[in-house]
């Protein structure tokens, strides 16, 4: 916990306001941010898709001939989407989200000034980072955004042996490992902040009451939440290899006239023009990144002074690390080397976007920026300096106006058209792998105007789904990863009719993009046809048991022992009392 700056405990009443206020700052960033899911439906957008309730598939679960992207986030989903319907899943992970993110950052701040939290949460909650990767749909990394300050909270609580640390570590690790991402930010976080190396004499930085296992305990729990993840990968076909073609396709890009650095410098910098906010091409865009630079330059001795000896410089290498992996491409002989990097080295894939690891420096941007903001009025009349702390709330807004209501009208609600559910239901009935045509890794439907979403088949459908794993990022093919595609493709190439290849059903999805030869859907039963969908039968093939297998029980293991480890610790925060792991 960071103590205020006074060292002097607040009135309870005190308390009570300054925590309802910020909590109503954050609650009305939420509804600002997320207004256009009031309305009823499903926010489909690129990586973001929900269904009403997402099958418990194994491929789901530990895909078998892919790279394990969303494990386990795909299985959790499944899971409680089987008693909360799919729409609620979605509005309580994004709200939950923005709102964790905003109270986290406020909490975090050394500080004892209502406003200058305020400021913090604000900030946090609204930069270009979280922008970017909600309109990209990228939910899992925006709950490791979130985590994030309360985790660096947790590992200080740890840090200075306080009850009940080691479980607020985990419980805050937790929902940032339901991705491969976030899962090593929050395996990096606990490394670098409760390490009871590189530091100072105990007596400077950790309490005596800490006991002298307990960092390397913290570390082997969130070690156990990446468990599946990686257990996955190393059992899964797909190989542990990517395209290289990749590393260009996800480097950083340049926003406006200043360059991808300053991109980056303001936490933005994503790869995809589409998912960039139009604000951020602002000529002035570049000017308010410096202003936030100079106002966090100013309050970093005073972070450094309140935080205990040693903190504030681990807090400055996280970012740093995360700084490096997102520029590493642009530095002399980065591109080759991740070129190299993502062809030999297993999970090296991870790193072709190294802008999704900014997260920490986003933080540590914040929280020093408040400060600076709190040092620069300290010498202003109290009443006066609280006015130019207020107007400073609205700063991230005025320079980034386009994330408010859900990025002007992008996250908007749609419903499925009834027939993906009847679709659903034949192919229940006889299990089996299904093909979706044509062959293409997102989807432009009519009934989801103006928007493009990752082919929600996979996730609606109750099997094996084949979708095409190449993405195309403007004229370069990034090529996938998936064998069992890499056949299938090729037969279609061929011009080879598709019963050949033993799948169990062929779903053609209409009125999108690419067109499907009627030829090599031959000797096919049609099961179902609608405006939207097609469902073809191969009499060729037989019912799929959907068989498990040892890798695939393998992450289920891995699986049970990061959920034992969070039930564990949610017992011990419950209890609140010090525990003996």
């Amino acid at each position: 916990m960071v103590e205020p700056t006074d060292g002097v405990e607040a009135a309870p009443v005190r308390r009570a306001r300054d925590t309802l206020s910020l909590y109503a700052v954050a609650a009305a960033v939420t509804v600002v941010v997320l207004a256009p899911l009031a309305a009823p439906g499903y926010a489909l957008l690129y990586d973001m898709v929900f269904v009403p309730r997402q099958p418990l598939t194994w491929d789901l679960v530990a895909p078998a001939q892919s790279l394990p992207r969303a494990v386990p986030m795909d299985a959790l989903v499944s899971l409680v989407t089987q008693v909360v319907p799919g729409w609620l899943v979605q509005r309580l992970a994004l709200a939950g989200a923005v709102f964790l993110a905003a109270v986290g950052a406020g909490r975090l701040v050394p500080t004892d000034r209502r406003t200058v939290r305020l400021f913090a949460a604000v900030a946090y909650a609204w930069t270009p980072y979280l922008a970017e990767r909600l309109l990209i749909g990228q939910w899992g990394l925006l709950l490791a955004y979130a985590a994030l300050p309360w985790l660096v909270r947790a590992a200080l609580d740890l840090r200075a042996g306080r009850d009940g640390a080691l479980a607020r570590v985990v419980l805050a690790a937790a929902p940032a490992a339901i991705t491969p991402t976030g899962g090593l930010i929050a395996l990096g976080t606990v490394l670098v902040l409760a390490s009871d190396r590189m530091r100072a004499p105990r007596s400077l930085l950790v309490s005596q009451r800490m006991h002298p296992h307990r960092a390397r305990q913290a570390f082997a729990a969130v070690g156990v939440l990446n468990a599946p993840w990686v257990v996955a990968a190393v059992v899964t076909g797909a190989g542990g290899s990517s395209d290289p073609a990749g590393v260009a396709a996800f480097a950083v890009r340049s926003e406006n006239w200043a360059g991808p650095l300053v991109a980056l410098a303001g936490t933005g910098g994503i790869w995809s023009a589409q998912a960039t906010p139009a604000s951020r091409a602002a000529p002035l865009v570049p000017v308010a990144t410096v202003v936030l630079l100079i106002l966090a330059g100013v309050g970093a001795a005073l972070l450094r002074r309140r935080l205990p000896p040693g903190v504030a410089a681990r807090l400055a290498v996280l970012a740093g690390t995360g700084c490096l992996l997102a520029a590493f491409g642009l530095l002399p002989g980065g591109d080759a080397a991740l070129r190299w990097a993502v062809v030999h080295l297993p999970g090296a894939g991870l790193l072709r976007d190294g802008q999704k690891f900014l997260a920490p420096y986003a933080l540590l941007l914040v929280v020093c920026a408040a400060l600076g903001a709190e040092r620069l009025v300290a010498r202003i009349d109290r009443e006066v300096a609280g006015v130019v702390l207020v107007g400073l709330l609205f700063l991230p807004v005025a320079v980034l106006p386009d994330l408010a209501f859900g990025g002007v009208g992008r996250l908007r609600p749609v419903s499925y058209p009834a027939e993906w559910q009847r679709v659903a239901k034949h192919i229940e009935e006889e299990p089996g792998e299904i093909l979706a045509l044509p062959l293409s890794a997102y989807r432009a439907y009519p009934w989801n105007p103006g928007r493009v979403v990752l082919d929600p088949a996979p996730r609606y459908l109750p099997g094996t789904v084949l979708t095409d794993d190449t993405l195309r990022v403007g004229d370069v093919a990034v090529a996938g990863e998936n064998p069992r595609v890499r056949e299938v493709r090729q037969a279609l190439a061929e011009g080879r009719p598709v019963w050949t290849t033993g799948v169990r059903w062929v779903l053609v999805q209409h009125e999108v993009s690419g067109a499907v030869d009627s030829q090599v859907l031959g000797g096919l039963v049609r099961v179902h046809d609608g405006p939207f969908l097609t469902l073809y039968r191969n009499p060729a093939t037989v019912r799929d048991s959907g068989g498990s297998g040892p890798a695939r029980l393998a992450v289920v293991a891995a699986l049970s022992a990061a959920l034992l480890v969070v039930i564990a610790a949610a017992v011990s925060a419950l209890h609140r009392r010090a525990t003996a792991w």
